[in-house]
């Protein structure tokens, strides 16, 4: 019964032509230059140092390395981390329903 709503979910999402970050809660990862980075769909803040921040979303952790980190702007559902961005690391979180 629940595969057949997500299905039927995404097929009107594919007609209506609507994103998949927007009609569910996978996360979007925007980088802009190395100073910025907006993370769309976040869960929480896992851990945060002025050199490291870890940002859980639905999907696993995003793990972010840097200089002068801080967190902006953040709402509900985003997040604009500024500093010296050196690299993205991504943990995937693997759902046991998902092989089905």
């Amino acid at each position: 019964m629940k595969k057949q709503k997500n299905r039927l979910i995404r097929k009107i999402d594919s007609i209506l032509e609507i994103p998949k970050e927007v009609s569910s809660e996978i996360p979007k990862v925007t980088l802009i230059g190395f100073e910025q980075l907006l993370i769309e769909n976040f869960k929480g803040i896992v851990e945060y140092e002025e050199f490291f921040v870890k940002i859980s979303t639905t999907i696993g952790n995003i793990n972010i390395h840097g200089f002068n980190l801080s967190l902006n702007q953040m709402t509900e559902d985003d997040i604009m981390i500024n500093g010296k961005i050196d690299s993205i690391d991504l943990e995937s979180q693997v759902d046991e329903g998902e092989n089905e």
